[in-house]
């Protein structure tokens, strides 16, 4: 029997109810539970996502090493440029994520909050780099 029986990836941010809205939109997911200080969120999948509220919170500032990245979340698409195109409507920004001149199967953003995420198509299969 698992020790855990379910997960759940927590953003720490100023104001949950706003990025609970860019996550539900990106997401096609549904608010699964809230209060004052947390709003989480399930996507038709099953995935899970909470987002905290953090009076004090500053945002990663991945790829520079200064209060560099502490967690992202990947995400699979089939279309890179309508998942971009979809990301900055709802508030989202491109950020450099990489070699430049790498493959161009993933791209990274940050969401409204300023955390970092990637979006690829496929798995990966290199291990992360620095």
């Amino acid at each position: 029997m698992a020790l855990v029986t379910t997960g759940v990836v927590v953003l720490d941010c100023a104001e949950p109810e706003k990025l609970a809205e860019f996550y539900k939109e990106l997401l096609g997911a549904d608010e699964a539970g809230a209060n004052a200080n947390r709003v989480e969120i399930r996507a038709a999948d099953g995935f899970r996502l909470a987002l905290r509220r953090d009076v004090n919170a500053t945002a990663p500032s991945w790829p520079r090493p200064e209060n560099s990245l502490q967690a992202h979340l990947e995400f699979v698409v089939d279309d890179l440029d309508a998942a971009e195109r979809r990301i900055v409507s709802l508030g989202g920004r491109p950020i450099e994520s990489g070699d430049p001149a790498g493959p161009a199967e993933e791209r990274g953003y940050a969401d409204p909050a300023g955390h970092s995420f990637v979006v690829r198509r496929g798995t990966p299969t290199a291990p992360k780099q620095g």
